[in-house]
């Protein structure tokens, strides 16, 4: 049942993400970015570069939308209840809902290049 609903929205997304591919493509390193489209294996996304990507995936049973993303290094800030470790990778799963509206896919897209645009000026994270 989810293979079908991946599908559907499969249909909707791919013509947006195909778009952000090619805005991309003279920014990111060579190969990138990476358009997965395996709804037989139950995921359909966009890798940006190494450390930006974004999926809707199926476990068989639900869908989910996959974010992983890299924090940016200068961002160091922790708290009492939780650390949090400068360009650490942070891996986001939230519930999909199948009728999620055109808008909302956009969103998802945006907030990944959100992610992208926001890192420092570095071509690479590396140490120095």
């Amino acid at each position: 049942m989810s293979v079908e609903m991946l599908e559907q929205v499969r249909e909707r997304i791919l013509p947006m993400l195909r778009l952000v591919a090619e805005e991309y493509r003279p920014r990111v390193p060579e190969g990138y970015p990476i358009i997965v489209d395996s709804v037989p294996n139950g995921v359909v996304g966009l890798e940006i570069d190494p450390n930006y990507a974004m999926y809707v995936t199926t476990d068989g049973t639900e869908l989910f939308a996959d974010f992983y993303v890299r924090s940016s290094r200068i961002d160091a800030r922790s708290s009492a209840s939780r650390e949090k470790f400068a360009g650490a990778p942070l891996y986001d799963r939230r519930p999909f809902s199948p009728y999620t509206t055109d808008l909302q896919l956009r969103n998802m897209i945006a907030e990944l290049m959100a992610h992208h645009n926001y890192q420092p000026g570095l071509i690479h994270i590396s140490d120095s």
